[in-house]
């Protein structure tokens, strides 16, 4: 069931995010850095859930198009960090909302105290695998 979920809601997503030009894995990368700017590309890849190969694919195009920039590790000048742009803020900001909507779409039928409980059960789920 969860991998049914997960390929609904990305094809969901994909469609929420194509008009800004971007897929569902790229809209992913691009709130993991939201949530923690200035990632290598490793860690980028393993918070995305994609693989290291397809990261640099990704963070190549999110690049060409100024939703993110890449800078030395001031702690290890042989590492590059990936930062969020302004640019890069600006287009989540926009998708915030039909994002929103799908999120409450899913557990629209869902009392609150259930919804609690499914983020909750999922949080547990991820940490234990994580």
């Amino acid at each position: 069931m969860v991998k049914q979920v997960e390929l609904v809601v990305r094809s969901r997503l994909d469609e929420l995010v194509k008009p800004s030009g971007i897929t569902a894995l790229q809209y992913t990368a691009l709130t993991v850095l939201e949530r923690h700017d200035g990632l290598s590309a490793a860690q980028l890849a393993r918070d995305s859930f994609v693989t290291a190969q397809s990261i640099a694919d990704l963070v190549r195009s999110l690049q060409t198009r100024g939703l993110i920039r890449r800078e030395r590790n001031p702690h290890n000048r042989r590492e590059l960090l990936i930062l969020l742009t302004e640019e890069g803020r600006e287009l989540l900001e926009l998708c915030a909302g039909p994002v929103r909507e799908l999120e409450e779409r899913m557990v629209r039928e869902l009392t609150a105290h259930q919804t609690e409980q499914f983020r909750t059960a999922l949080t547990r789920a991820w940490q234990a695998l994580s």
